[in-house]
């Protein structure tokens, strides 16, 4: 069966210069080890591959039901230098729970 990441965490974003910080974090305990699992980094800088050009990096936080992900090269080159109406990279967490995982 598969599943959007909305309907098992929420996700919180972040940013600094052109790189784009996204927290993934379980609503249940017991989701997190399919996060775990499923939500790669490979995973997903191919979801968000029109977006984000440059590499991501996962990090586990398991005392908190969380993966993060910092994400390079994600924002046009920055909040000062960007003409993006969404300059700080917001919508990246929407679209990030968007990604469907086998469940």
């Amino acid at each position: 069966m598969s599943r959007r990441l909305y309907d098992l965490a929420h996700c919180r974003a972040g940013d600094k210069g052109d790189t784009s910080i996204l927290s993934l974090i379980a609503y249940r305990e017991e989701d997190y080890a399919l996060l775990r699992e499923h939500v790669t980094a490979d995973a997903v800088a191919q979801h968000l591959s029109g977006i984000i050009t440059g590499k991501v990096r996962r990090y586990e936080m398991p005392t908190l039901g969380a993966l993060q992900f910092v994400c390079e090269r994600a924002l046009s080159g920055g909040v000062t230098t960007s003409l993006a109406l969404d300059a700080h990279g917001k919508t990246l967490s929407y679209a990030l729970l968007e990604m469907q995982i086998e469940a």
